[in-house]
């Protein structure tokens, strides 16, 4: 119904909604560990305001009960405010029925957007962003060319629970490999701590298109955590995050060991099955390798 431009990524909880493809790529498209949209695959581009018109026609025409939009790709929210506006009248105006407007967003798309416009935009249904933080550790995100900081992002962080949107984060287990594994965990869970985010996952990082890009980043020493490695570093995570009332999920195809929960309530539970798969991982269900694609 809708001409896409593969691939398309969205977020597992964006399974019902209507993808909406606002931009093609992704505009900074640098970080090493992301295979997501590769210059091969796509070159950046915002579509055209008279085409996402055309397809929510299209989609209004079809009689489809939309009640949830993702805006694709990689980050729609570098567009100005004003297209986003545009883009968000569009979608109230042609399906009425709509709940949530979400999308993902990089820390630096919100330098040039106040906190006012920001909830302009929750007022039209924007009410929910993911950002890929990945790590609140300055040195592993310089080694994989985030062009993030842990001060970038949490300015970004703090804009938008100013604004009323809820902030789902990312952050990527291993993603520092050995030798910075304990700063990763300990300055993330700062992070988190800091910004107090509504939704928290982790991802394990992984590579399907092989680590060669990534290696230049650690001088081609960089090596993936094992499974154990990554349970504690895991482990690090949630006995440093002191978070209020985040819903917490652990449980992306990437990782072995499946955690769900709020946090702080559920913290000590968390805690107590990572331990277990620590000292007993054979008393507790964890993913075997084949369970793991991506």
């Amino acid at each position: 119904m809708l001409n896409y431009i593969e691939p398309v990524f969205r977020p597992p909880s964006e399974w019902k909604s209507l993808i909406l493809q606002v931009t093609n790529g992704c505009s900074y498209n640098k970080c090493t560990f992301c295979d997501m949209y590769t210059a091969e695959q796509k070159k950046f581009r915002p579509k055209k305001l008279e085409d996402v018109e055309s397809e929510l026609q299209t989609i209004a025409g079809s009689g489809a009960h939309i009640s949830r939009v993702f805006l694709a790709d990689g980050d729609a929210m570098m567009l100005p405010f004003d297209r986003l506006k545009s883009i968000c009248e569009l979608i109230n105006q042609y399906l009425p029925n709509i709940t949530r407007i979400s999308s993902y967003c990089l820390p630096r798309n919100l330098k040039n957007k106040t906190v006012e416009q920001l909830a302009e935009l929750q007022q039209l249904g924007l009410t929910l962003v993911y950002i890929g933080c990945e790590s609140g550790d300055d040195e592993v995100l310089a080694r994989v060319q985030k062009g993030e900081t842990f001060d970038s992002s949490l300015v970004a962080l703090d804009k938008l629970q100013q604004a009323g949107i809820k902030r789902s984060v990312m952050i990527l287990n291993g993603l520092g490999g050995p030798e910075l594994s304990e700063q990763h965990a300990v300055n993330s869970a700062k992070l988190m701590n800091a910004a107090q985010p509504e939704y928290l996952s982790t991802l394990v990082v992984s590579f399907p298109l092989g680590t060669d890009r990534f290696q230049q980043g650690f001088d081609g020493y960089y090596q993936q955590l094992n499974q154990q490695q990554l349970f504690a570093e895991m482990k690090l995570l949630l006995e440093h995050l002191e978070l209020k009332k985040t819903v917490f999920r652990s449980d992306h195809a990437s990782n072995y060991l499946v955690l769900k929960g709020t946090l702080g309530k559920d913290k000590p539970l968390l805690l107590a099955q990572v331990q277990q798969a620590i000292q007993r991982p054979h008393s507790i269900a964890l993913r075997e390798e084949w369970q793991r694609g991506l």
